[in-house]
């Protein structure tokens, strides 16, 4: 693969992959630090992406994949710091600001466990097929439909619960 082919097929999946580190890290630093990882070791192992049916859902499990083994490592506890206290020191601006519904609904999928969270993200914002997020999850598609019911019905009951919104 060449660069040209490179900066042509797997660049523009950078919004994505970056979207699903920041959903996954929260932290923009970290998400930004993330995507530039997984740029270089597509780019090692660029002649490897040929042998994947879609470079994108190979680049986004590596994404998942390399965001998970950062919650997990050493500097996992440093970061659950970060959000609580991003969290935390919200002002009351903020806070006015968050009664947009599209941001109630992201705070509320920071709260959901990872795999629920993964699934959301991944269906929900970045329009994957359920057959594409079972490849990159390396699950089936039952499971993935389950997870995402669930994930749904969190947040429905956060905002009913948080926010008083009724459903009719």
């Amino acid at each position: 693969m060449t660069k040209n082919e490179f900066i042509q097929n797997i660049v523009p999946f950078k919004d994505k992959l970056y979207r699903l580190a920041k959903r996954i890290l929260v932290s923009q630093d970290e998400a930004e630090d993330a995507v530039q990882e997984i740029f270089l070791k597509l780019w090692k192992g660029k002649e490897n992406i040929k042998n994947y049916n879609s470079a994108e859902a190979f680049a986004v499990t590596m994404t998942k994949n390399y965001c998970l083994d950062r919650l997990k490592s050493k500097q996992a506890s440093n970061l659950k710091i970060v959000h609580s206290n991003y969290h935390a020191s919200e002002n009351l601006e903020r806070s006015v600001e968050a009664n947009n519904g599209v941001e109630m609904v992201f705070k509320i999928m920071e709260t959901l466990p990872e795999q629920q969270k993964i699934v959301l993200q991944l269906r929900d914002v970045e329009q994957f097929e359920f057959s594409e997020i079972a490849k990159i999850l390396d699950s089936n598609e039952t499971a993935i439909r389950v997870a995402l019911s669930r994930a749904r019905k969190s947040v429905r009951d956060a905002l009913i619960k948080k926010y008083n919104y009724g459903i009719k």
